[in-house]
């Protein structure tokens, strides 16, 4: 931005030191022209003013019997530090004070503002800094003991855009393999900084006078950046590095980046919202680039004003322009990547620490915290991107769309669209970028590393939630940007999603019988045998995935027949729990059990029909609905598949580990695999009843014979086969029969593949003494009566799988929720005097019922009687 543009931008805060640098092309009438020079000239006169009146302060006029009382060569004068000098001689400016004529000095010559301040004046012009130029001037400034031309240069240049933007270019634009080599050079600092201040000394030559202090569409720089790749800038990275370690060990000069930042980030903010810039001049995303690699960018010093303004500046870059910042991050080193982590995150968490959020000054309206998680975003994408990607393998979608609900045209007519019809969003960026994270195998540091604990703590996920499925603009949600949620966070925003599609199934059903005078039936009511579990819920859902699919959002209600328990949750978990013992009974052959990982696997060969399949979908997509988890023992891959991505040969290592050993030693086979195995692209296996199957991974597999060539081809043939094709009807039913609950939920926008088997199967690790911290008493008991004492001793006391059933007798699972047993709130009340009654507990609301046993013993022995002897429900 110019001199003349600052005067009419209010959003442009006073440069650090006015200069004849050109900004960016405005359009400007041509009748201003003449007012405009005038009024440049001016400011020119007044800017030689104020110089002389700095030196004077600051130098002196040499004639040591100068009377004027603002000279420092005058006795008695005080010396001033350079900013009371600056200060000082912008009110002699306004006052019109005197000045001194120069004197000769002792040594003769004729007082020259050139000659007594040679370093100062020499560097005046330097509008854009190269590496070889940064070198020179710290060597003359090392040779004189005075770092202060160093300092106004730096504060000239990077508090200034144009500056900013033009400096450290390319002489050529990074290659790919350039940009890959700068993961090897985050860790070999010693390189030889000649070549590189020939390199950066050649790029200065290339640039005209002209275009190193003017951008526009006929600098050099814009004409490389037609050939610039969309993740390459012409900004030398390396050479940057290497001046910051240089400038950073001098203290001298380390507060000028500071203040230089200060200056630089509004100005680049009302730059961005307001000009366009980066869509005139892509080269602007070098300034990005070139502040992000100083290393102290984290320190304290600049987490309360400079690196607010600076994200709220980068926050305003247009996606086109964010998207090229990831790319161009993901070829860094997980050591660079983890600084620019480390960095946004030590911001948010200092704002959170440092303010105090809660449901009336709420985390979500904090400027810097906002900023600096959108940041956070194009770092998260780099890592994703840099990490070990895979864009193919994808799951085919499926042929027939997920039907609607007959309801659909009653809601048009109440004038109500469903909600996210089109399915769940999609991140922009991530969309921008042709990636997902579900792509990623294993990024450049762990996805953990991004969750923020403290923004967690104070986050009001009620109201984040509103902001989330609003999409105001004014308004932001976090959920928006799920890497920086820890798992408890994410679940408590699908909750909310859950239910109020519950609620709002329930109010359409309402109106629906209303209008149609039907029978009223807000729930998904399912009535079921014990003895006849199976065949009970799966025609029941059958029938209502094929009637009606939107009544399967409904809220479950579940009734044993000939018990008197009333559905609050608890009778749902139970219900659960019963139908995944009877599904994943061997003889019923729909899964087949694997007893070296304790693991299920689709049978290929199942008797069942598809449909069958699909019911089993449903039936964990229900589960996720209605907050149930359920003891399922799949592999990951499945996880992965129900995400949309196929199985590879990696997903073999926890899936079936003795085929993964068995290929990965074919792949490392040193020897002839063709002499040495004899083996073909015809594979045989058993099925679940023993009999040999026989199938040709290529056509006339029997015939080809596996070798040192075409082995890879062979075991990306055999994986794919065991993990996808041999399965491929039961899973795409399985798939579908999920989706048919979870297609409209939020679930693969804020889950990774791990996290949604989490949130299925809960957590296997049981903390029992964080379960004891949480718990709360209740008709009379406390933490410090005597049978709560004696209650905890004895649990604790428990073998593991008595502790396992304690938990599904109090709660209705034996898994801990996601969080651990510290977010299941237990609540154990007191239930009368000694007796002989066994405790007996509300697994809806995870309440025990305990008596007042008078002595440990016979806690004990009432406790495992009834946890051992549990099942069933009644009316206490």
């Amino acid at each position: 931005m110019n001199s003349d543009e600052t005067e009419d931008c209010e959003c442009a805060p006073p440069q650090a030191e006015t200069s004849p640098v050109g900004g960016y092309d405005r359009i400007h009438e041509e009748s201003d022209l003449e007012n405009t020079e005038a009024s440049r000239m001016k400011r020119a006169a007044a800017k030689h003013l104020i110089e002389r009146y700095y030196h004077q302060l600051t130098e002196g006029c040499g004639n040591d019997s100068c009377s004027n009382a603002w000279c420092a060569s005058s006795q008695g004068f005080q010396r001033l530090d350079n900013n009371a000098a600056a200060v000082k001689a912008l009110e002699l400016y306004k006052i019109n004070a005197k000045l001194c004529d120069p004197h000769p000095s002792k040594k003769g010559t004729t007082m020259n503002h050139k000659d007594m301040h040679p370093v100062r004046d020499d560097f005046k012009d330097v509008n854009y800094l190269t590496e070889e130029k940064v070198y020179e001037i710290l060597d003359i400034c090392g040779e004189n003991k005075d770092y202060s031309p160093l300092i106004r240069v730096i504060g000239r240049v990077f508090s200034s855009a144009e500056g900013l933007v033009q400096s450290f270019r390319l002489s050529k634009p990074h290659t790919k393999e350039e940009l890959k080599s700068l993961q090897g050079k985050d860790e070999d600092k010693d390189e030889d900084e000649k070549e590189a201040a020939a390199c950066s000394a050649s790029a200065m030559e290339e640039d005209s006078p002209g275009s190193s202090s003017r951008l526009d569409g006929a600098s050099s720089g814009d004409n490389d950046m037609s050939r610039l790749g969309p993740d390459e800038v012409s900004v030398d990275i390396d050479a940057v590095r290497r001046v910051y370690q240089r400038l950073l060990s001098n203290e001298n000069v380390e507060s000028a980046f500071l203040n230089a930042l200060v200056y630089l980030s509004p100005n680049v903010e009302c730059d961005l919202t307001y000009h366009n810039v980066y869509s005139r001049d892509p080269n602007y995303l070098n300034l990005f680039v070139v502040v992000m690699e100083n290393s102290n960018l984290h320190s304290p010093e600049y987490l309360e004003i400079a690196l607010p303004q600076f994200c709220k500046a980068m926050s305003k870059l247009p996606l086109s322009a964010l998207a090229k910042l990831a790319r161009l991050w993901s070829y860094y080193s997980a050591v660079q990547i983890r600084r620019m982590m480390e960095t946004f995150q030590q911001l948010i968490t200092y704002k959170v620490i440092s303010n105090e959020f809660n449901s009336r000054n709420l985390v979500n309206d904090d400027d810097a915290v906002v900023a600096a998680t959108k940041c956070l975003k194009i770092v998260y994408y780099a890592n994703v991107l840099g990490g070990d990607v895979d864009k193919e393998h994808n799951e085919e979608e499926d042929e027939e769309p997920i039907p609607e609900s007959s309801e659909l045209t009653l809601q048009e007519l109440l004038g109500e669209e469903r909600r996210n019809k089109k399915g769940p969003r999609v991140d922009p960026l991530e969309t921008e970028l042709t990636v997902r994270t579900s792509d990623c195998r294993r990024p450049l540091i762990p996805f953990e590393e991004f969750v923020n604990e403290p923004l967690n703590e104070v986050l009001e996920m009620d109201k984040d939630y509103t902001f989330f499925k609003v999409e105001t603009e004014n308004k932001f949600s976090f959920m928006t940007c799920p890497f920086i949620l820890n798992a408890v966070t994410k679940n408590l925003g699908l909750y909310y999603d859950n239910r109020i599609r519950m609620y709002s199934e329930r109010r359409i059903t309402v109106l629906y019988s209303l209008v149609q005078g039907q029978q009223l039936n807000p729930y998904l009511r399912l009535k079921v045998r014990r003895d006849h579990i199976i065949d009970d819920a799966l025609v029941r859902l059958e029938m209502i995935a094929m009637e009606n699919p939107a009544d399967l959002k409904k809220q479950l209600y579940v009734e044993f027949e000939g018990e008197q328990g009333v559905d609050e949750g608890g009778v749902s978990k139970e219900f659960f729990q019963l139908v995944v013992e009877e599904i994943f009974n061997p003889d019923i052959g729909m899964f087949a059990y694997d007893e070296h990982t304790k693991m299920f696997w689709f049978n290929p060969s199942s008797f069942e029909n598809e449909g069958q399949f699909t019911l089993i979908g449903i039936v964990l997509g229900l589960a996720i609905y209605n907050n149930c988890i359920l003891d399922v023992h799949f592999p990951m891959v499945v996880y992965r598949k129900l995400m949309g991505k196929k199985g590879t040969f990696r997903d073999l290592a926890d899936s079936n580990p003795v085929l993964y050993q068995s290929l990965t030693e074919l792949l490392e086979y040193v020897g002839s695999v063709e002499e040495d195995m004899m083996i073909t692209f015809q594979i045989s296996h058993t099925d679940l009843f023993g009999n040999p199957l026989m199938y040709d991974l290529r056509e006339n597999g029997d015939t080809i014979p596996v070798t040192n060539e075409n082995r890879k081809e062979f075991v990306a043939q055999y994986a794919d086969y065991m993990l996808n094709k041999s399965v491929e009807k039961q899973f795409k039913a399985f798939r579908r029969g999920f989706h048919m609950v979870t297609n409209e939920s939020p679930l693969k926008y804020l889950f990774r593949p791990e996290e949604i088997e989490l949130l299925i199967c809960g957590s296997r690790n049981l903390d029992f003494q964080a379960l004891e911290e949480t718990t709360e008493y209740d008709g009379g008991y406390n933490r410090d009566s005597r049978i709560i004492k004696e209650f905890w001793e004895t649990l604790h006391s428990f073998a593991e799988e008595q502790k396992r059933l304690f938990l599904q007798f109090t709660t209705g699972t034996d898994r801990a929720p996601v969080g651990g047993l510290g977010k299941l709130k237990m609540i154990i009340a007191k239930n009368g005097p000694d007796t002989d009654r066994l405790p007996t507990s509300h697994t809806c609301f995870n309440v025990l019922l305990l008596p007042e046993y008078n002595t440990k013993e016979k806690l004990r022995e009432r406790l495992l009687k009834a946890i051992l002897y549990a099942k069933g429900f009644g009316m206490l």
